[in-house]
C-alpha cells in the first residue's frame, strides 16, 4: 500500500519555493529563443508543480477552487523581472479594497538566451510570499485609510470610490463604503488595473526592502537580501 503523501503547509511551501528557485536558475534549453512571457510562465509553474505533486497531498476544497494549491488557499505568478505583471480573474469590485480572497506566491525571473549552449540561462531574482489580506490595492487602501483617519463620510468614500472607477454601481458602491467604514482595509502592495481580468503589477513587491507582516521575501537579489 501507498504510503499516503503529507499535506502541503505554508511552512513547507516556502521552504519549497526557495530551494526551487536555487535549483532552476540555471540553463534551460526548452525555452531558448522564447520571447513569449506566457510559456516561460507556464513552464516553470508547471515545474513547481509537479515537483509538490509527488512529494505533497495538494488538496481540494470548493473554498480554493481554480487554485494552483488548495491546501495552502494561494494561486502561483510567475512573471519577468522586466515587467513584473500578470493577470487574475474578476470576481468583484471589492477584490480592489479587501484583496484577491486568496494568497499569492510569485516567481520573479530574468531570463538571457546563451547562443553559445543554445540555452535560456533563468535567474529567479525575486520570490514572495504575499497573504490574501496583502493582495488588495496600494494606492486605494493607503488612501481610504487615510481618509479614515480624517473621519471621512460614506458620501466621501462613494465619491473617491467613483473617481477611481471602481467597478460598481451606486447601490454596490454604497454597499462598499458602508462595510470600508464598519471594517477599514489592510493596505495592499498590488497595483491592480481594471480589465475583462485583474492586471495584477507586482514592482512594489520586487521592491520592497522592509519587513512587512503577510509578505515574506523568499528570494530577494533585487535588494541583495
Amino acid at each position: 500500500m501507498a504510503k499516503e503523501k503529507p499535506v502541503l503547509d505554508f511552512k513547507t511551501l516556502i521552504e519549497e519555493a526557495k530551494q526551487f528557485s536555487i535549483n532552476e536558475s540555471k540553463l534551460h534549453p526548452e525555452i531558448y529563443g522564447t520571447t513569449d512571457g506566457k510559456a516561460i510562465g507556464t513552464l516553470i509553474e508547471s515545474k513547481f508543480k509537479v515537483h509538490l505533486t509527488e512529494k505533497y497531498a495538494l488538496g481540494a476544497s470548493s473554498a480554493a477552487k481554480g487554485l494552483d494549491l488548495p491546501s495552502v488557499l494561494t494561486d502561483i505568478k510567475v512573471t519577468s523581472i522586466r515587467q513584473p505583471q500578470s493577470s487574475s480573474p474578476f470576481k468583484d469590485a471589492k477584490q480592489k479594497i479587501y484583496g484577491l480572497g486568496y494568497n499569492l506566491l510569485l516567481f520573479v525571473y530574468d531570463k538571457e538566451d546563451d547562443h553559445e549552449q543554445k540555452a535560456a540561462k533563468l535567474d529567479f531574482k525575486s520570490c514572495a510570499f504575499i497573504t490574501k489580506e496583502r493582495t488588495a490595492d496600494y494606492t486605494i487602501t493607503m488612501r481610504l485609510r487615510q481618509m479614515l483617519n480624517d473621519d471621512a463620510n460614506i458620501e466621501d468614500i462613494m465619491a473617491y470610490l467613483s473617481d477611481r472607477n471602481i467597478p460598481a454601481d451606486d447601490i454596490s458602491l454604497k454597499k462598499i463604503a458602508e462595510q470600508i467604514l464598519k471594517s477599514p482595509p489592510e493596505l495592499g502592495y498590488l497595483t491592480m488595473s481594471n480589465a475583462l481580468q485583474w492586471r495584477l503589477q507586482y514592482s512594489r513587491i520586487v521592491g520592497l526592502s522592509k519587513e512587512v507582516d503577510g509578505i515574506i521575501k523568499i528570494i530577494d537579489k533585487v535588494n541583495n537580501i
